[in-house]
């Protein structure tokens, strides 16, 4: 027991009963009992004189009624009765007595349920055993003292050991028939040389079994009673034991009954994730996971939507899906291993003050650092080392996959870390690489970007448990560089569509070469390849030029000689992996190669189009069918990441890495476009380029940065001046259009404005604008983690190019500011803010015309 407690003669309680008093030398202030017994009419037995003596020395005493079984206590006149919902978990369950141990301070006493009943609202043993280290010595702390009952059956020994290791008191107590045996096992700074024998109970007397024999006869005929003895496993492995044993059975109703029960504890709790589930996971594919699971406890989100679209496609689709779906390959970290990292680190108390109001924000950073020097468990470092040998020296990807991940309405996209791996060295080297991965992905949980997010969405009270999903990085070795051909993310609804001729049903792809980090990140000063999936030769670009400037230059690979995630030119990696399919990936760009040629630069120069994989292969019709069948599977538009494996004939093979339902901006009635307004009336009119679908809006204020003065400022006054931006749009709640030159969001502040998006988090519409001044040109990151965040944050997005003959931009139409930018710093005079609560202008588009308009009613139509 960790802590020093001075015991002093008014330290003394009385349990009610002068003969245990005598036993045990009475309890002391602070001490936790822990009884164990089958039979909780025995503990009821003990517990009521307690209450008596706790009444008559005008105690206060709580009971906490969280089981199942018949209340411990019924009526009494010093007790308060607490009930307290277990169902919902661990992490709301131990957060929701942390807080009322505190709330009622020192010297308050405990009564509590069989924490034995907790195994059926978590099943799982170890995080009983967890929740008692954190909650007994904050009791202990508090000067408190608490009962507790439990049945020893039902755990397992390292259960068992660790709530023995923590406790101050623990007695067992045996029943056979009328013969009733307490045996005290632990009482922490007493001793006496009878105190931990075998007592029997008898007339109200407590006599010490001081005979051996007697002793032995004793113990022979409770263990005759009580049937031999069995393995004492955890509640966990026992639950798997029984599936397994139905199964072979063919027992239906209890397969079904265990499978639901796996499903609630191991997969998901969100009830349309949970239909899914029934739908498509069978208690083989539940099996399976549970074969490739460290610890216990839920799987998490981006593990759970990944494991169903592949179930959706093998079962609805299995023509197609069986040849071309990549083997599965996928390991998984569960929650509780997350809470038991905590529990060991001795963290529970720092969480809990970071979840207050207060200390939200304010103790996430010193709790962050705590996280990323903890240490992990014995049991959780072998597993660990175990999971390795399965993978031997392929890379591998650590990914978060908590509760609320890839759910509907909560992406959480890029709020959490994943960490590369190059899996290279001997198996120390490894596994301590592997755990620095897991702890930074652990950390990630208290970076400001992912707990602003949870605050904006009213989630920052819900559980959010952190489990991992680790998967084998799909690609090959080619030298010194390890990476898939190609990767992606696919969406099955288009609401970005340029051209009015595409169909929005028909989906969308951001493709790359490599790792798919630049498919999903916003990338600066180098783009994905966009396809619609219905017209994917048909690109946003004006000439031939255009199209490879705003083409990928640089690939994201692993490079295992200095065991990073790199990126490289695609120069450089042409000349070091000839191997590459480059043929099925790119074209020639036959100008370059003869420039190249003239200045002795051997090998011809590619350009990342991606035409032959689209017009040589299955590529885009694969894809849209894994996207149409998904997206019928989920009965919701989705969001898909994949990397792709090229046969010898270039055919692809799909990885599913994540599928998750796409946010979208909700669908509206058809806009009705004004047919004409005159000129000096429109802010902007543009046929395609927005997001967001039909959009009817009134804008009552805009914020606008002025790209001229912009263009001016230095890199820390740019960053100054995004800082500045936010707490402007925090002013107010008005209706809020932000524009801004080249791309909102980026870590490049010579391309746009790098703001964090829980400072825009909060606007209505988003605008970036090309300007010629610099390379400030509109990104369209469709996939990217930040256009997740604008549409789940329901913010329709716009990208204007003045130059361009299908838009028309006019900045000067906007009436005047209050206050004169003269009478302003730079950095104030580059923000420029427009009120037009009084005559705000109208934003409308139609994504079947793919046109937008934004202007002022008042102005006459003709």
């Amino acid at each position: 027991m960790t802590g020093q407690h001075l015991c002093q003669p008014d330290d003394r309680v009385s349990t009610g009963l002068p003969e245990l008093d005598r036993v045990l030398d009475g309890l002391r202030i602070g001490d936790n009992v822990v009884w164990r017994t089958a039979d909780l009419s025995d503990y009821r037995r003990f517990v009521v004189p307690f209450l008596n003596s706790a009444q008559a020395s005008g105690r206060q005493v709580l009971y906490l009624r969280f089981g199942q079984h018949a209340p411990i206590v019924k009526q009494h006149p010093a007790v308060h009765t607490i009930p307290i919902d277990a169902q919902g978990g661990f992490d709301s369950f131990t957060s929701r007595v942390w807080q009322l141990i505190e709330t009622h301070g020192r010297g308050a006493f405990y009564v509590c349920d069989s924490l034995s009943d907790l195994l059926n609202a978590w099943a799982t043993d170890t995080m009983v055993g967890n929740f008692f280290r954190v909650i007994c010595p904050l009791l202990f702390q508090l000067d408190t003292v608490a009962w507790f009952a439990l049945d020893p059956d039902r755990h397992s020994r390292t259960t068992l050991d660790r709530i023995r290791q923590t406790t101050q008191v623990m007695i067992d107590i045996y029943r056979n028939g009328n013969d009733v045996q307490v045996q005290p096992i632990k009482a922490w700074e007493r001793q006496s040389p009878t105190m931990f024998l075998p007592h029997r109970e008898d007339n109200g007397r407590l006599q010490p079994v001081t005979d051996s024999s007697e002793a032995t006869r004793l113990q022979a005929s409770l263990e005759t009673r009580r049937g031999p003895s069995q393995p004492l496993l955890d509640y966990w492995d026992r639950l798997f034991e029984n599936v397994q044993q139905a199964m072979m059975g063919r027992d239906k109703p209890l397969m079904a009954q265990l499978r639901e029960q796996v499903l609630q504890v191991m997969i998901s709790r969100e009830p349309r994730m949970q239909a899914l589930a029934r739908r498509y996971l069978s208690l083989e594919d539940l099996l399976a996971v549970r074969a490739r699971l460290v610890g216990s406890g839920s799987i998490g989100g981006k593990a759970t939507g990944m494991l169903i679209a592949r179930s959706i496609l093998l079962n609805d689709a299995p023509e197609l899906w069986q040849a071309n779906l990549e083997p599965h390959d996928s390991s998984y970290l569960a929650t509780d291993a997350y809470y038991a990292f905590l529990v060991h680190n001795g963290l529970w108390p720092a969480l809990m003050r970071q979840r207050t109001d207060e200390g939200y924000l304010s103790e996430a950073p010193a709790l962050r650092q705590s996280i990323l020097e903890g240490r992990f468990p014995p049991e959780i470092r072998s597993e660990l080392n175990r999971l390795l040998d399965h993978y031997g020296q392929y890379p591998v990807l650590v990914r978060s996959s908590s509760m609320l991940e890839d759910g509907y309405g909560n992406a959480f996209a890029g709020k959490y870390d994943s960490v590369f791996l190059t899996n290279q060295g001997d198996s120390e080297t490894r596994l301590t690489a592997l755990e620095d991965a897991i702890r930074q992905v652990y950390a990630s949980s208290m970076s400001h970007d992912a707990l602003v997010y949870r605050q904006q969405r009213g989630l920052d009270q819900k559980e959010e448990p952190m489990a991992l999903l680790i998967q084998r990085v799909n690609g090959r070795f080619h030298g010194r560089y390890y990476l898939p051909a190609a990767a992606g993310v696919g969406v099955s609804r288009n609401t970005f569509a340029w051209d009015r001729r595409m169909d929005p049903n028909a989906g969308m792809v951001r493709l790359v070469m490599g790792l798919g980090t630049r498919a999903v990140d916003r990338i600066e000063n180098d783009h994905a390849c966009v396809m619609a999936l219905d017209q994917p030769t048909r690109q946003p670009f004006r000439n031939q030029d255009e199209s490879y400037r705003f083409s990928q230059h640089l690939v994201d690979l692993l490079d295992l000689e200095t065991q990073q995630l790199a990126t490289c030119p695609l120069s450089q990696l042409q000349a070091a992996a000839p191997d590459i399919p480059w043929a099925q990936l790119g074209e020639i760009d036959r100008a370059a190669s003869a420039r190249a040629e003239e200045l002795g630069l051997g090998g011809p120069v590619w350009r990342l189009t991606f035409r032959p994989l689209v017009r040589q292969s299955a590529f885009i019709p694969r894809l849209a069918a894994l996207l149409q069948v998904l997206e019928a599977g989920y009965q919701h538009p989705v969001d898909v990441e994949f990397t792709l494996h090229l046969d010898e004939h270039g055919e692809p093979a799909f990885n599913l890495v994540q599928c998750r339902p796409l946010a979208t901006i909700g669908k509206t009635g058809r806009a009705s476009l004004p047919e004409r307004v005159k000129t000096r009336d429109t802010l902007f009119h543009t046929r395609g380029h927005f997001m967001g679908g039909n959009i009817n809006l009134a804008i009552e204020r805009v914020v606008r940065v002025d790209a001229s003065i912009y263009a001016t400022l230095d890199h820390n006054q740019r960053y100054q001046l995004a800082r500045r931006l936010g707490e402007c749009l925090r002013e107010t709640d008005a209706t809020t259009m932000l524009i801004g030159p080249g791309r909102w969001g980026t870590s490049s502040p010579e391309l746009g404005v790098p703001v964090c998006f829980a400072d825009i988090a909060d606007v209505d519409v988003l605008v970036e604008v090309s300007e010629n001044a610099g390379d400030m040109v509109p990104d369209l990151s469709y996939g990217s983690h930040f256009f997740q965040d604008l549409v789940e944050a329901q913010i329709a997005y716009v990208a204007l190019f003045p130059e361009a003959a299908h838009c028309q931009y006019y900045p000067n139409h906007l009436p005047d500011e209050i206050i004169e930018p003269q009478h302003r710093s730079v950095i104030e005079q580059a923000i420029r803010i427009h009120q037009l609560a009084d005559h705000p202008l109208r934003l409308t588009g139609d994504i079947d015309r793919q046109e937008l308009i934004c202007y002022h009613p008042e102005g006459p139509e003709a």
